[in-house]
């Protein structure tokens, strides 16, 4: 048998790997036991992209004192009869006659252009209770028809008798539709483009004192892991595959330094020179070792990390010809002092090669949390009025993954990608085959 990740896969450039095959104990001793060669493919339907401008007219107002907040979820059915939302539009404040900014459809995500899908109209509500304005059922095929016969297609909602549904007057109209191929992820990672792995471990008083067991920083004899240490391990196993040189910049923040200075952005190693350590056996020995030198303090405060790791990714755009993606674990265990200075930047960094992954660990309500992660829709505004150019936090809660069925990584990485390949498509970056540098995965990182 022989085991590996798939990153170490998909990162060759070959999106070949051979692999020497061992016995069950994980060694084949002075014996040859043969080897074995793994090869990618991805699959070709999940490059072709349709790209639309969806707009409405006379939608029906579903406000009191000002007008209909209209945003348009598309879901694709599942064999089992319910229906899986596969895109979304941002929210269009007070307007019954919306135009939306492109929206694209992968191919993988709609199947065949004949499929079904639903089209939902919602009026927007902070409370996530959004109103249904009208629905429609229409394939691509339909969606490009109404392009081509410059028509629009009118909204149904169910009557009240649930026996026939009710025609409204408001209508969907697609004044943009074309069909092109797009680049995966795959198709950069395989051609040299990489993420570098960044840490922000939170040293802040509410995490309780290291020396007891009730804390969040207790660093248990027997070797069993904290929050943290998990949540660093569990990330950093996946991403340092896609980094060459394994070198991680890892920081503290809300912690007192030795010399007495509350510092919101310090390096974890205790260096004054650099903050990178080797490998996530670097990060992990460099939190061991701030916690027997920093003292907890507060407030917890985000702003100063995300500018640091924002001027890194900046710096990497004129010297390393944007084939640089930087990813930013911060591990928290409570609701952010200076949210408005986070959104700020957020907003900033939002062109940047860069996302941003919260992890919240321990009891605290991190309801206020949700509000950094954009996933209802609403882009972050900063105080000036800017608006983020796209979506790069991803926020999770430790305590209600580890109930679900899903794991930290999963529920962390799963908009990466998506995230990725935002800024490369925003800056019209497009992988080009030259030879990798990735250096062949040595038989010490296989289990």
């Amino acid at each position: 048998m022989a085991s590996c990740t798939l990153s170490e896969i998909v990162t060759k450039q070959s999106r070949r790997l051979t692999l020497r095959l061992q016995n069950k104990s994980g060694n084949g001793g002075l014996r040859n036991l043969g080897a074995i060669t793994v090869h990618a493919e991805e699959t070709v339907a999940s490059k072709s992209v349709v790209e639309m401008v969806l707009r409405c007219s006379r939608l029906d107002n579903k406000d009191v004192f000002s007008k209909s907040d209209p945003f348009l979820r598309i879901s694709r059915m599942v064999e089992s009869g319910g229906y899986i939302p596969i895109c979304k539009t941002e929210v269009i404040n007070d307007n019954l006659n919306p135009k939306w900014r492109p929206v694209c459809l992968g191919g993988h995500k709609f199947g065949s252009k004949e499929n079904p899908l639903l089209i939902e109209c919602f009026d927007f509500n902070s409370s996530g209770d959004h109103v249904l304005i009208g629905k429609m059922q229409k394939s691509v095929a339909d969606l490009e028809k109404l392009y081509k016969e410059r028509t629009g297609a009118n909204f149904v909602i169910s009557s009240k008798s649930h026996i026939k549904e009710k025609v409204l007057k408001g209508q969907l109209f697609v004044d943009q539709y074309c069909e092109k191929e797009r680049f995966s992820f795959i198709d950069y990672i395989s051609n040299g483009f990489e993420l570098n792995f960044m840490v922000a471990v939170d040293f802040t008083a509410s995490n309780g004192n290291p020396q007891l067991s009730d804390s969040l920083h207790y660093i248990d004899p027997h070797g069993r892991l904290n929050s943290y240490q998990k949540a660093i391990m569990e990330v950093g196993e996946v991403i340092q595959f896609y980094d060459s040189d394994k070198r991680f910049p890892a920081w503290g923040f809300g912690g007192k330094i030795p010399g007495g200075t509350i510092s919101h952005c310090f390096n974890l190693n205790g260096s004054p020179g650099g903050s990178e350590v080797v490998g996530v056996e670097g990060i992990m020995d460099a939190y061991g070792s701030a916690l027997r030198s920093v003292t907890l303090s507060g407030p917890t405060l985000f702003g100063p990390v995300i500018n640091t790791a924002a001027q890194i990714a900046g710096q990497s755009l004129t010297s390393h010809n944007n084939t640089m993606y930087y990813v930013l674990l911060i591990i928290t265990d409570g609701v952010v002092t200076d949210l408005q200075e986070t959104i700020n930047a957020l907003v900033k960094a939002s062109d940047l090669p860069l996302s941003i992954l919260i992890v919240g660990v321990g009891n605290a309500d991190f309801t206020s949390m949700e509000v950094l992660d954009a996933d209802n829709g609403r882009r972050l505004e900063s105080s000036t009025g800017r608006v983020a150019t796209r979506d790069i936090v991803q926020f999770v809660s430790m305590r209600e993954v580890q109930s679900g069925q899903i794991s930290v990584v999963q529920a962390l990485l799963e908009e990466l990608p998506e995230q990725f390949l935002s800024f490369m498509r925003s800056r019209d970056v497009k992988p080009q085959p030259h030879p990798s540098h990735f250096p062949q995965a040595s038989t010490s990182t296989m289990q």
